[in-house]
């Protein structure tokens, strides 16, 4: 097997893996992922994570044309701007609509600078600190304009009423990382008002420093 071929076979694995677990419905969420000649793989839009096909997988080449495949998602400004200014750290991205998240993204005492609470060591080693972002229409270009105004300083936002977007240096990366900002906003739902004992500034730098995390 090639390695598009084995790309295009985990983009549509680990896609059928969140839909299956209820990480996302309907036609919702969409996947990228970088090829070794610069180009991209990229999820149809209108498509169900449960049923994708490989062969039908959008195609991008490097300069950013697309090749082959169906029409690509209607959210590639969130992806493009992630690879324009991550460069080499971003092999991948994922946007889902996850429940958690976006009830998270909703509620008025969610810090907009870093929305996930420090409950667990591993929500800040794979994720650093995620910026919400406001509402924008689903695919307005704007959206794009919002993450390139970060300057590459955060791997993963929150947009407000509609889900996260993370970027990792692969695939698997970037799914692993989508899932713990789920299960952590899962975990702030159900200990809200409840004052849980949450990792202290030390225990926070201790992680930081130790794992290298991006923390700005």
């Amino acid at each position: 097997m090639s390695s598009e071929s084995h790309a295009r076979e985990n983009i549509c694995e680990f896609a059928r893996s969140m839909f299956d677990r209820g990480l996302t419905g309907g036609a919702s969420g969409n996947i990228s992922m970088r090829l070794e000649d610069g180009g991209l793989l990229v999820t149809p839009t209108g498509s169900s994570f449960g049923r994708l096909d490989p062969s039908r997988l959008s195609r991008f080449d490097a300069a950013g044309r697309l090749i082959g495949g169906d029409a690509p998602t209607k959210e590639m400004p969130l992806h493009s701007a992630f690879y324009e200014t991550r460069g080499a750290k971003t092999g991948a991205v994922v946007h889902l609509h996850s429940t958690h998240s976006v009830a998270l993204s909703m509620l008025p005492d969610t810090d907009p600078d870093n929305v996930l609470p420090p409950l667990m060591a591993y929500s800040i080693m794979r994720l650093g600190k995620v910026k919400l972002l406001p509402f924008f229409r689903p695919g307005d270009a704007a959206m794009g304009d919002a993450i390139r105004g970060l300057a590459g300083r955060r791997s993963a936002v929150l947009l407000a009423s509609h889900g996260p977007v993370v970027a990792a240096k692969d695939l698997e990366a970037a799914v692993y990382a989508t899932e713990e900002l789920e299960e952590t906003a899962r975990l702030a739902l159900l200990t809200r008002g409840l004052k849980p004992r949450m990792l202290d500034s030390a225990q926070i730098r201790d992680i930081v420093d130790h794992f290298d995390v991006e923390w700005d």
